[in-house]
């Protein structure tokens, strides 16, 4: 048998034996197995989670948002299941939230729409990585704010109402990667407008050349997260050479951020940057 599957099902229906289950495949939550050698995916584990419900849970919340297409979910996440049940087992988390019938869609299982999806992880977590997690959700879906926000109003006495709206504010589907949303709202913490995202530099036929992570256009000043494969690749960091002397050569100032760089020195260098361009440091 491939997949994930009830053992129950698998005995009672003769598909497999008590020794075939027992020895070719391995139990991955009460009554649900997998063959032995099955490496599983979010989808996979996903859908265990929902055989385990019974077939009554909706997936929802990070997993939710994987299942519509959103990055930088890893496959041993935890899943999120709306359903009454306290005792969920190690890997799934139950909910019990009223959802309505038109908050339900199907991605080969049942799980919350872009919209229910969005405003269950602007309540949840810390506001930073509800945001990340946001971006990338908005980047595969193009939900609306607009369409969430209404969505709230259905659902006036959920916990962490108060604050859907002011996460909703921060999202941007410019956002590349969880680095990106993080250094974006570093800059809105500390004091910054809100940088715009995925700014084109023109090349001289007026078409755009390269995209800048993040910045203010007005002022010539970007923000850009370098990951690792900037360094471990020859060809992108051979290119990366290249774009920078370009960039530069259209008299933008670019901050760029490696990991494990300081807060407070990459502050340090933006304000630099703006002041330099006759902006105004906000702190």
């Amino acid at each position: 048998m491939e997949g994930v599957f009830l053992g129950s099902e698998a005995l009672a229906s003769g598909a497999l034996t008590r020794h075939q289950l027992r020895t070719a495949h391995r139990r991955i939550l009460p009554d649900v197995y997998a063959p032995a050698d099955a490496v599983l995916a979010l989808r996979h584990r996903a859908a265990a989670a929902w055989l385990w419900s019974g077939r009554q849970g909706i997936v929802s919340g990070l997993a939710a948002s994987a299942l519509w297409g959103a990055r930088w979910v890893d496959d041993d996440a935890v899943i999120e299941l709306n359903w009454p049940n306290h005792r969920a087992p190690p890997g799934v988390l139950t909910r019990k939230d009223t959802l309505l019938e038109d908050e339900i869609a199907f991605r080969g299982l049942p799980v919350t729409t872009p919209e229910r999806t969005a405003f269950d992880l602007a309540r949840h977590g810390f506001e930073i990585e509800a945001v990340a997690r946001l971006d990338a959700l908005a980047r595969a879906t193009h939900y609306k704010d607009d369409d969430v926000r209404r969505l709230a109003q259905r659902h006036p006495h959920v916990r962490h109402l108060r604050r859907v709206d002011r996460v909703l504010d921060w999202v941007d589907a410019g956002a590349e990667s969880p680095q990106e949303s993080r250094v974006r709202m570093m800059l809105v913490r500390a004091g910054y407008p809100k940088p715009a995202t995925q700014i084109p530099v023109l090349a001289p036929d007026g078409y755009p050349r390269y995209y800048l992570d993040m910045g203010w256009e007005e002022l010539k000043v970007a923000v850009e997260y370098d990951g690792e494969h900037h360094r471990k690749d020859d060809r992108t960091y051979r290119n990366d050479i290249i774009r920078s002397e370009y960039v530069a050569s259209l008299d933008w100032i670019v901050v760029r951020v490696l990991k494990g760089h300081r807060q407070a020195d990459i502050l340090r260098r933006v304000d630099r940057a703006v002041i330099a361009r006759g902006g105004f440091s906000p702190r």
